[in-house]
């Protein structure tokens, strides 16, 4: 008796023939996905460095439906001349165009209305205006005005205010601490916010510790509202050689990982007339001003520099992958991430970005993506605050 063999079972069936062809197709179309569909997802927060939200309008006009017209047009105007500002250095804003709506229309995505509210003749509401980013990258790109999109981590400001010898931080009053709490401080590429003062804040952190720089304390302070970086901003108020006006002498440091090195000095003086609670004010918006140009000088972009990083990604389960993938997508450096080979342990991309190595490392960072070099290669990890 001879064995049988594979040929006298007959034919095999479909299923036997097109199991493992599916497999590999249902391979590569996860692989696929994986490699499109976060990108999508994540390209509207990147996005949103290009929109303006709450632009407050309130017009009177002939009719309810010109005073409509009307205040879009204004809140148009505003909105635009509101994001490129965001976008570039202080000294540049006298470049900047003052475009007619017609051609704002061009970079206009779409808008939308909130507390609206007419009557016969007047309209009132908070608008949000969307702009396209890629035409507003162009528009800055022709006029040869540097421009830098990336946004940072928020990040919280500590004022220590310096009177009669002492530092006064959590103490009432802190006239410098209340001169930054009526200010915006959310609308730019440096998102601030104030510490509440509460008992858990006074005994994270002294005055004296946050003016010395204490790292670990102001790490510590930092991470009671969800971020990584502080920024420390000393100012007091004296009075010059023969100069009958006061003036504010403000030291601003930020620290953290996003930190940049070094400590900035300005100095504000007093016109004629003013307050110190005035002077103080309008020392925190000079403050926040410079805080923004610091950040944006570190990050201005150069839209003729683009590259192509091989990144390894070492990755435990799936999911690691996707969280990845997810963040990649909010950094707007990051033009586009292609998988070239995934395995149990790692995923080995090609990351195409504009600028410079340093600039996508930090624009990473404030994804809480760590890039590091290990010798010939890139590695890009989730940092523990990212991946909690």
């Amino acid at each position: 008796m001879r064995e049988m063999t594979r040929a006298d079972l007959g034919p095999a069936t479909a299923g036997e023939d097109k199991r493992p062809a599916r497999l590999a197709r249902l391979v590569a179309a996860l692989l696929c996905v994986l490699a499109t569909l976060p990108w999508a997802a994540a390209t509207a927060r990147a996005a949103s460095v290009f929109d303006v939200a709450n632009v407050a309008v309130d017009v009177t006009a002939e009719t309810a439906a010109a005073a409509r017209d009307r205040a879009l047009a204004d809140g148009e105007r505003a909105a635009f001349r509101r994001l490129l500002e965001r976008l570039t250095l202080r000294s540049d804003h006298s470049r900047l165009p003052d475009l007619p709506r017609n051609e704002i229309a061009n970079y206009l995505q779409d808008f939308s209305v909130a507390d609206e509210k007419t009557s016969a003749v007047r309209y009132l509401a908070k608008l949000t205006f969307r702009f396209k980013a890629d035409e507003v990258r162009r528009l800055l790109e022709r006029l040869g005005v540097p421009f830098a999109e990336t946004m940072s981590k928020p990040v919280l400001l500590l004022p220590v205010y310096q009177s009669a010898g002492a530092l006064l931080l959590w103490d009432d009053p802190n006239p410098w601490r209340s001169a930054w709490a009526g200010q915006a401080m959310q609308e730019g590429l440096v998102p601030m916010s104030l510490p509440t003062g509460d008992l858990p804040d006074v005994a994270a952190i002294g005055a004296e510790q946050a003016a010395m720089g204490d790292e670990s304390r102001l790490a510590a302070v930092a991470r009671r509202y969800g971020t990584t970086d502080a920024v420390v901003v000393v100012a007091g108020v004296g009075y010059l050689p023969q100069q009958p006006l006061p003036h504010v002498r403000v030291f601003i440091s930020r620290h953290g990982p996003s930190a940049q090195k070094g400590r900035t000095e300005i100095e504000i003086q007093a016109v004629s007339g003013e307050s110190i609670e005035a002077l103080l004010r309008r020392a925190a918006v000079e403050t926040a001003r410079l805080v923004e140009d610091l950040w944006k000088r570190e990050n201005l972009l150069r839209l003729d520099r683009s590259s192509v990083a091989a990144v390894s990604v070492p990755i435990a389960k799936l999911d690691d992958w996707l969280a990845v993938r997810k963040r990649l997508g909010s950094v707007s450096l990051v033009r586009r991430a292609d998988v070239v080979l995934m395995s149990r342990a790692e995923v080995q991309v090609s990351l195409h970005y504009i600028g410079e190595a340093d600039q996508l490392a930090l624009a990473l960072g404030q994804a809480d993506l760590q890039l590091t070099r290990e010798g010939d290669i890139w590695v890009l990890t989730l940092t523990r605050s990212g991946s909690s």
